[in-house]
C-alpha cells in the first residue's frame, strides 16, 4: 500500500494489496477498497462503500454520500457496490441507496468522466461511457456499452438499452430501447450502426435491427401493433431484445422517433 500521511482513513476500512491513497483524502467506515485501486487527491469515499479491484479514482471525486432524496433518512443502511476496472474521473459524485438496505451500483469497465453524477439507486452495467457533466437522477439504469454523451440529463426511474449512443447535451424522461441513437430532447433518430459493428455484432444482425426500428417507429403502427406484428416475424436475438425492451417500459414509455436531428 502506498498511503499519503495526509489521508485519513477509518480504523475499520479494510485496504487491499497495493493501493494508492493520495493526499488529504477520507475513507470511510465499513468501506472495502479491492487491490490494485488508485485513489487519488481529496476524494472522499464514505461509509459502506464496496470497490473492487483494479479501480481509479480522481481528484476530488466523492462516493457514499447521502442520496438526494427528502424521504431519505441518515439511520438508514445503504452503500455503494462498484466492481472492478472503473476509471472515476476528477469530481464525479455517486450517492449511496435509498430505500433500506440498498444500493447503487457500477459494474465493471465504466468510465465515468470529470463531472458526471450517478444519484442514488442506479444501475450502470459493464463497458459503459458516462461523458463530462451528465446528470443521472435516482433509479437510473444504464446497461451494457452504453454511451452517454457530455452534459446529458437523465430523469428518474427510466432506462437507457444496451449499447445505446447518446448525444451530448441531451434530455430523457422516456425509456431508450437498446441499440438505438438517441439526441436533444426524448428523440430518437436512427440505429447505432457503427457502435454494433465495433461491438461485433453481424450484418444478419444488424440488418434484422434496422428492420426492426423501421417496424416500430417508420411503419406507421402503434406500438401495440409493431409489438403484435414483431411477434409474428422471424427476428433473431438482437431484434427480440430490442422488442422485448419495448413490450416492458415503464409507464412513461419509450423515446419517440424525430427525423433530422442536427448533428446525428
Amino acid at each position: 500500500m502506498k498511503i499519503h500521511p495526509t489521508a485519513l482513513l477509518d480504523p475499520d476500512a479494510q485496504i487491499g494489496a497495493d493501493v494508492e491513497i493520495g493526499p488529504f483524502s477520507v475513507i470511510g467506515p465499513q468501506t472495502v477498497i479491492g487491490n490494485n485501486t488508485v485513489v487519488q487527491s481529496h476524494v472522499v469515499i464514505e461509509a459502506n462503500v464496496a470497490i473492487g479491484t483494479g479501480n481509479f479514482i480522481g481528484h476530488g471525486a466523492i462516493i457514499g454520500a447521502p442520496p438526494q432524496d427528502l424521504s431519505f433518512s441518515p439511520e438508514r443502511k445503504t452503500k455503494v457496490a462498484i466492481g472492478n476496472d472503473n476509471v472515476i474521473r476528477e469530481y464525479c459524485t455517486i450517492h449511496r441507496g435509498s430505500p433500506e438496505g440498498s444500493a447503487t451500483k457500477i459494474g465493471d469497465k465504466n468510465f465515468l468522466m470529470a463531472g458526471a453524477h450517478v444519484g442514488h439507486n442506479c444501475a450502470i452495467g459493464n463497458n459503459v461511457i458516462i461523458a463530462n457533466n451528465c446528470l443521472l437522477a435516482g433509479n437510473v439504469r444504464v446497461d451494457d456499452g452504453a454511451f452517454l454523451g457530455g452534459g446529458s440529463t437523465f430523469h428518474q426511474h427510466m432506462h437507457v438499452g444496451r449499447l445505446v449512443m447518446v448525444q451530448g447535451s441531451s434530455a430523457f424522461g422516456k425509456d431508450l430501447p437498446p441499440f438505438v441513437v438517441a439526441a436533444e430532447r426524448n428523440s430518437v433518430c436512427g440505429v447505432n450502426v457503427v457502435g454494433l459493428r465495433r461491438a461485433g455484432f453481424s450484418a444478419q444482425d444488424r440488418d434484422e435491427l434496422k428492420a426492426a426500428f423501421k417496424l416500430l417507429y417508420l411503419s406507421g403502427l402503434n406500438i401495440s401493433q409493431a409489438l403484435d406484428k414483431a411477434a409474428a416475424t422471424e427476428f433473431g436475438a438482437a431484434a427480440r431484445e430490442f422488442f422485448d425492451f419495448v413490450a416492458n417500459a415503464k409507464k412513461r414509455g419509450i423515446c419517440p422517433y424525430r427525423s433530422g436531428v442536427p448533428g446525428v
